[in-house]
């Protein structure tokens, strides 16, 4: 059996090694939402995303919207997930999902799925963190309309800042392989556009709750 809970402790370390990186980050897109930066990722041919941002909401409020539970408030909000289900819980705070993605980008990306092991955490200082990267499993065999994509060391820190309580560090880190035989320059452009999109919905998901 694969040590399922091994790799998504080691999946979280390396975010908050990410965290701690000041240098090597290429400048990237900056909204009026979010600043994307990126750096070649070490852990396979392609780019380890960073984002940051402040988002109008208590900590508590933005965990909400983007935790991986089944049944969750991303699969609404969030354009890129369609389905997310839990295939194995290996512990109160592990688990082991499978998520899929609708075709996008014009269509020229197809239909994605991903098997992830995820870690869900809390600091003494209130950061909430969700983790995730990818793994096998035997009740998720690659499925015929997808193409597998494979997420390395990813997720969310959702930070408290001092003295603002309905405000909330949103920093993400983004690392995923699509799969599949896609022109790089289409993933290149495809992930800070991706990123932005995922930022300017759940900042209008906020709102919507706030209403």
């Amino acid at each position: 059996a694969m040590d399922h809970a091994g790799r998504a402790e080691a999946a979280a370390e390396q975010l908050e090694l990410y965290r701690g990186e000041q240098d090597g980050w290429r400048g990237g897109r900056c909204t009026s939402e979010v600043s994307v930066s990126w750096r070649p990722s070490t852990e396979f041919d392609g780019n380890l995303y960073r984002a940051e941002a402040v988002v109008p909401a208590s900590p508590q409020r933005v965990w909400d919207c983007i935790k991986p539970v089944a049944g969750g408030a991303r699969t609404k909000w969030d354009r890129n997930v369609k389905d997310f289900e839990v295939i194995e819980a290996v512990s109160d705070t592990i688990s082991v999902c499978r998520t899929t993605t609708p075709s996008a980008f014009m269509r020229i990306i197809s239909p994605r799925e991903f098997v992830d092991v995820i870690l869900m955490k809390q600091y003494e200082d209130g950061t909430m963190l969700s983790a995730a990267t990818n793994v096998e499993h035997p009740q998720c065999p690659p499925q015929p309309n997808f193409v597998r994509g494979f997420n390395y060391p990813c997720g969310c820190f959702c930070i408290p800042l001092p003295g603002e309580p309905d405000k909330t560090q949103l920093l993400s880190f983004f690392q995923t392989d699509l799969g599949g035989y896609l022109p790089q320059t289409v993933v290149d452009s495809f992930f800070p556009a991706n990123i932005t999109g995922f930022y300017s919905n759940l900042t209008k998901a906020l709102k919507m709750l706030k209403a």
